[in-house]
């Protein structure tokens, strides 16, 4: 059974269409990031310590907001654990600016734990996958993860000098290529249909 075209499908198409236009912009920026990410592995403890100061400033804002939610809401029941909850994010955040290099070993250390934890969770679903296409790649990826993390951990803490870096630099160039990949997809989607 065909289906029927709506108003709102035309909107689409012509949003779509105007996000095709601007395909230029999306190669623009996946340069500048690919840059960036270039620039970071350049100098990794710089980059380690913008990530620490960058997560420390998000921890404060976020400890403010809910201290604020706290004494707006103050009559509800969980006044009290808003209030600590927000007190503690707070002085964590302000302890990343005051301390940056210790701040990125915690970091570190919670970044290898949790890729442990999450290679565990992958092995354990790839093997429930089971008989299941692909359910190898998935256990793969787990046992990478854990590795990785066990690597992190086995270089602690100097490797908390730069990992931080390692993983904003390279989440930065594969943005940066995706975006750039994606932008010229988009030219020459744009190509074929004139």
């Amino acid at each position: 059974m065909a289906r029927v075209a709506t108003a709102s499908d035309t909107r689409f198409d012509e949003r779509t269409f105007d996000f095709r236009l601007r395909w230029g912009w999306f190669v623009a920026l996946g340069v500048a990031l690919f840059f960036l990410g270039v620039l970071a592995l350049g100098n990794l403890l710089a980059a380690t310590i913008a990530s620490v100061l960058f997560i420390g400033a998000l921890m404060i804002v976020a400890g403010l907001a809910q201290i604020a939610a706290a004494i707006r809401f103050r009559k509800w029941g969980g006044f009290l654990f808003w209030l600590i909850s927000g007190v503690i994010y707070t002085a964590a955040g302000a302890f990343a600016f005051y301390n940056p290099m210790l701040a990125a070993q915690a970091l570190t250390l919670l970044l290898a734990f949790s890729l442990v934890v999450a290679g565990l969770f992958r092995i354990a679903s790839g093997v429930r996958s089971r008989p299941t296409s692909g359910w190898g790649w998935i256990v793969a990826s787990g046992v990478v993860s854990i590795v990785v993390g066990i690597i992190i951990v086995a270089g602690w803490p100097v490797s908390s000098l730069f990992m931080l870096g390692i993983v904003l630099a390279v989440d930065l160039i594969f943005q940066g290529v995706s975006d750039i990949v994606f932008g010229l997809a988009l030219k020459s989607y744009r190509s074929a249909r004139t």
